[in-house]
């Protein structure tokens, strides 16, 4: 079974994501659907999705066009520097783990997560 990104709409949604990652941890992916270098790292992240997810994660995205505000509230509340595109792995409300542009790749997913 496929897993699936869930977009985040509201800062409220976000608290809960991080609240969650408490008990499970969260695979956060900030994207560009104007950037061409983003498109690429979707793919990759459909890729990881399709072939290789963790059933102890769950996936969320953010496309920053349409909530900067919330992408901008994960940089400061993970003290992660915005990129896009980005993924982070975000366990027990930290971040443990984030890549950017072309190091977001099906192999990086997977290993960041296994």
């Amino acid at each position: 079974m496929t897993a699936k990104l869930v977009e985040i709409t509201s800062i409220n949604e976000l608290e809960n994501i991080l609240a969650r990652s408490d008990k499970r941890r969260q695979l956060i992916f900030k994207h560009s659907n104007t950037c061409p270098i983003s498109t690429k790292a979707y793919t990759e992240m459909q890729k990881y999705l399709e072939a290789t997810p963790s059933e102890s994660v769950d996936y969320s995205l953010i496309v920053v066009q349409v909530a900067r505000n919330i992408s901008n509230e994960v940089a400061l509340r993970l003290n992660v520097v915005h990129e896009s595109p980005q993924a982070i792995l975000v366990d027990k409300g930290k971040a443990t783990w984030h890549k950017s542009h072309f190091d977001i790749t099906k192999t990086s997913l997977t290993n960041a997560v296994s």
